[in-house]
C-alpha cells in the first residue's frame, strides 16, 4: 500500500487598487467630462442660523451647466452644509456631463473637514464601477488638498481577499480633481494614505498566511526599490545573541519568531537626527497556556498592527526622501499554546540581561517589545524611540476606540505627537507614568513582573508602559498603545471597519513636521 502527500494550495491574496488620482486646471464649465460619471462639487454651511449656503469653487458653474437652481435644490434635498454631509442632485445631465451631479458639505473647510468630505464622497459613489470629477480640493491649500485626497482614497479601500475567485477585479477608480491644485499635494497624499493602506492590508490579512516568515518576505518586497536596508534576524540568531523574550513568546507555536530591522538612511547626511520605531509583530495571539476566550481570538490576525505601521512609515520616510534616519525594528512572534510554550512563572532573560517574571502569557507583547527596545538602546542608540502596539485592553477601556493611549515623560515629544494627531486625523491621549505604580510590578525572582499580581489594582495600560520604560535606558522615548484604534467595528469618517491602519500618518507626519524640519 503506497501513500501520497498531498499540499494544499495557499489561497490567493488578491489586495486592492487605490484609485488614480489626476489633477486637471481649470473649472467645470466648458470641461470634457466624458466618460467620468460622477461630478462632485462643495458647498458650506452659511454663517448663522438662517444664513444662505456657501458655494465653494466650482459649485456655481455646476449649477450652471446643469441647469439649476443649486440653493433651492439643496434645499429641497434638506441639504446643510455641514462637513461629510452628501446629496445627490435629481437632475438631467446635459450631453458630455457626468450623469450624477452630488454635492458635498465642508463645513469650515479645515483639513478635517476636508478629510472628511472625501470620505463622504468615496461612500456616497460606493464600489460600483464609475470615475469621479471634483473641485473639492480647488483652493483649499496645501493641508486642504492632501486632507480630501487622503480621506476619499482611505474610505474607498477594500480589504485583501484570500480565497480563489473567478471574477476578476475591477478597473481602479479614477479620480480628477479639477481647479488649483499641486500635484505635489497629490502625489503626497498618495504616499501617507499609501503608508495607511499598506498597514491596512498587513493587518487584515488571514494568519493562516501570516507568520513571522511572512511579515519578514514582505519587509523585503517593501524594501526592493526603496533603498532600504534590511537585515534579518531569524530564531538561531536571536538565541546566540540572547533575544530572550522573543524566543519565549515564539516557543509555542510552530513558526519561529524574528525580528526584522528595516532602515531609511537618507544622503549625504550624517548629521541627520535618527529615530527608532519598534513595532510590536504577534502575527497570532491564541493568549498561550492563558489562553483567550474564543471571543476575544477572533481579530487577533491584527495584533501585529503596531509592526505593520512601523514598516509603512520607514517606506513613506523614503519615498518622501525625509532628512531624518529611520530605523524600525519589527518584533516578530506567533503566541500560540503547546509543548514548549513559555508558562506563568516562568523567568525569562531578555536582551541586554534584565530578567522578568511572567505571570500572564497572554500579556505577550511587552514581552517582545524589551528585547526590541533593549536592543534599540544598546545598539542603535537612537536619539529618539518610538513604539507602537495593540497592547492592552485597558486602553481601549479608558479611551475607546478612536484615541490611542500616548505615554512619554518628554514634555516636548508630547506637543510634537499631539499636533501631529491633530494634523493627521490619528488622535492620541496624553496618559501618565504614574510613579506609585512602579511598585505593583516588584518581584522576589527577577528584575520585574511582567504584569501586577494585585487585585484590583487597575490602571493596566499605565503598569505595562511602566514594565517598558527601564527597557529604553533613558532615552527620549514614546510608548503608544493602539489596542483601541488599531481596529474597528465599522465604518466611520477615513476610518474602515475591521484593520485601520492607525499610526502610520501620526508618525509620518511626525517625522516630517517636527523631526525633519527641526533637520533642516
Amino acid at each position: 500500500m503506497s501513500t501520497e502527500t498531498v499540499t494544499a494550495a495557499a489561497p490567493d491574496l488578491r489586495r486592492w487598487t487605490p484609485p488614480t488620482v489626476e489633477v486637471r486646471r481649470g473649472g467645470v464649465l466648458g470641461a470634457d467630462l466624458a466618460g467620468f460619471d460622477v461630478l462632485a462639487v462643495p458647498v458650506a454651511a452659511g454663517q448663522g442660523a438662517d444664513a444662505p449656503l456657501q458655494p465653494r469653487p466650482g459649485a456655481a458653474d455646476a449649477a450652471v451647466r446643469y441647469g439649476i437652481d443649486l440653493a433651492a435644490a439643496c434645499t429641497a434635498e434638506g441639504f446643510t452644509g455641514r462637513a461629510a454631509q452628501t446629496t445627490r442632485l435629481p437632475v438631467p445631465a446635459p450631453e458630455g456631463s457626468p450623469r450624477r451631479l452630488l454635492v458635498v458639505g465642508v463645513g469650515d473647510s479645515s483639513p478635517t473637514a476636508l478629510r472628511r468630505s472625501g470620505a463622504a464622497l468615496a461612500r456616497a459613489v460606493g464600489s460600483a464601477p464609475g470615475d469621479v470629477a471634483t473641485t473639492l480640493a480647488d483652493g483649499v491649500g496645501s493641508a486642504g488638498a492632501r486632507a480630501f485626497v487622503e480621506g476619499f482614497l482611505l474610505a474607498s479601500y477594500v480589504p485583501p481577499v484570500s480565497g480563489r475567485r473567478a471574477a476578476t477585479a475591477p478597473a481602479p477608480r479614477r479620480l480628477l480633481l479639477l481647479g488649483a491644485v499641486d500635484t505635489a499635494d497629490v502625489r503626497h497624499a498618495e504616499v501617507s494614505a499609501g503608508a495607511t493602506v499598506l498597514t491596512r492590508d498587513l493587518a487584515a490579512t488571514p494568519s493562516n498566511l501570516k507568520d513571522p516568515q511572512w511579515m519578514t518576505a514582505q519587509a523585503l518586497e517593501v524594501a526592493a526599490g526603496l533603498r532600504l536596508k534590511v537585515e534579518v534576524r531569524d530564531e538561531d540568531r536571536l538565541r546566540r545573541e540572547g533575544f530572550g523574550g522573543l524566543l519565549a513568546v515564539g516557543a509555542g507555536s510552530a513558526s519561529s519568531p524574528a525580528l526584522v530591522q528595516v532602515g531609511w538612511t537618507p544622503r549625504a547626511r550624517p548629521d541627520a537626527p535618527h529615530v527608532v520605531l519598534v513595532g510590536k509583530g504577534i502575527t497570532y495571539d491564541t493568549g498561550g497556556l492563558g489562553i483567550k476566550p474564543r471571543e476575544s481570538m477572533v481579530a487577533m490576525k491584527t495584533d501585529m498592527a503596531g509592526s505593520a505601521a512601523v514598516l509603512a512609515v520607514v517606506a513613506a520616510a523614503a519615498r518622501l526622501k525625509l532628512p531624518v534616519k529611520v530605523t524600525g525594528l519589527l518584533a516578530l512572534a506567533e503566541n500560540a499554546f503547546g509543548a514548549a510554550a513559555y508558562r506563568p512563572g516562568d523567568v525569562v532573560t531578555q536582551y541586554g540581561g534584565r530578567t522578568t517574571e511572567v505571570n500572564n502569557t497572554d500579556a505577550e507583547g511587552r514581552v517582545v517589545l524589551g528585547d526590541a527596545l533593549a536592543y534599540a538602546d544598546a545598539v542603535l542608540r537612537p536619539d529618539v524611540l518610538v513604539d507602537v502596539a495593540t497592547l492592552t485592553g485597558a486602553a481601549t477601556l479608558g479611551l475607546g476606540k478612536r484615541h490611542a493611549a500616548l505615554y512619554s515623560g518628554d514634555a516636548e515629544l508630547v506637543a510634537q505627537l499631539e499636533a501631529a494627531a491633530s494634523a493627521s486625523g490619528e488622535r492620541v491621549w496624553h496618559m501618565p507614568l504614574v510613579e506609585d505604580y512602579v511598585s505593583a510590578l516588584d518581584s522576589d525572582v527577577a528584575d520585574a513582573r511582567q504584569v501586577t499580581t494585585t487585585p484590583g489594582h487597575g490602571g493596566g495600560s499605565i503598569v505595562a508602559a511602566l514594565f517598558l520604560r527601564p527597557f529604553t535606558g533613558g532615552r527620549r522615548w514614546v510608548h503608544l498603545d493602539i489596542a483601541g484604534t488599531g481596529r474597528a467595528d465599522g465604518p466611520e469618517h477615513e476610518v474602515v471597519k475591521g484593520a485601520t491602519g492607525y499610526g502610520a500618518r501620526l508618525l509620518l507626519e511626525w517625522l516630517e513636521t517636527s523631526v525633519a524640519a527641526g533637520a533642516r
